[in-house]
């Protein structure tokens, strides 16, 4: 899988935030400083068109880390793995831009169209100002702070009607301090006209790797 360029240029109360708060919360910096341990990510994909592409892309996504300070990301399915690419421990933790290639990447594939138009719609929605929610998520046994945006990239695009459910797409983002490497999950969900889901991309951080 080619990535992107690894470059990171219950709710209580939601808080407008300008677009480089958003950026910084987002593709925050330093959020494995204090990681020395690897981290597991549960990965459960649906595409409701094509069921098969879904199960082909479900199971663990593996942050390890290697000599000379670098972060490794692979994907895990039973016995089966691949490497998805070595990182700068030190910027960051690069499940984020994991998780957003692999929205773009899908998006691009099910509803056809320019990959370049739906990269920079993405793109575009996650250096926009929105609201900030605080709120307390649950994680392991019990329940961490945290803060949660969403976005939808397609809400007011003119090519919207053209792509089918994936212009009901929104991306949600929980983080919080008191997890190791930041993201307590990472949601990208389309619903389809009945409410049910015709699109999902979720990673959820697995408690049990943190004991």
């Amino acid at each position: 899988m080619k990535l992107l360029r690894y470059v990171f240029l219950t709710l209580l109360l939601a808080t407008p935030v300008h677009a480089e708060e958003i950026y910084d919360l987002i593709f925050k910096q330093g959020t494995l400083s204090d990681v020395s341990e690897g981290l597991v990510y549960d990965r459960e994909t649906i595409v409701a068109s094509n069921p098969e592409y879904g199960q082909r892309h479900t199971g663990d996504v593996e942050l390890g880390f290697a000599p000379e300070e670098m972060a490794v990301l692979r994907f895990v399915q039973g016995e089966q793995h691949r490497n998805l690419g070595q990182f700068p421990a030190t910027v960051g933790n690069p499940i984020i831009m994991y998780f957003v290639e692999t929205v773009l990447r899908d998006v691009a594939h099910e509803a056809g169209g320019s990959p370049f138009y739906i990269r920079n719609r993405i793109k575009e929605a996650l250096i926009t100002p929105a609201p900030v929610e605080d709120t307390t998520v649950s994680f392991g046994d019990g329940e961490v702070a945290a803060r949660q945006i969403t976005f939808r990239p397609f809400e007011d695009d003119e090519n919207r009607d053209r792509m089918g459910v994936y212009g009901n797409l929104e991306m949600t983002f929980v983080m919080s301090e008191e997890v190791p490497g930041w993201y307590v999950s990472l949601a990208a969900v389309a619903p389809d006209g009945n409410g049910d889901a015709g699109y999902s991309n979720v990673l959820n951080l697995m408690p049990e790797a943190t004991e």
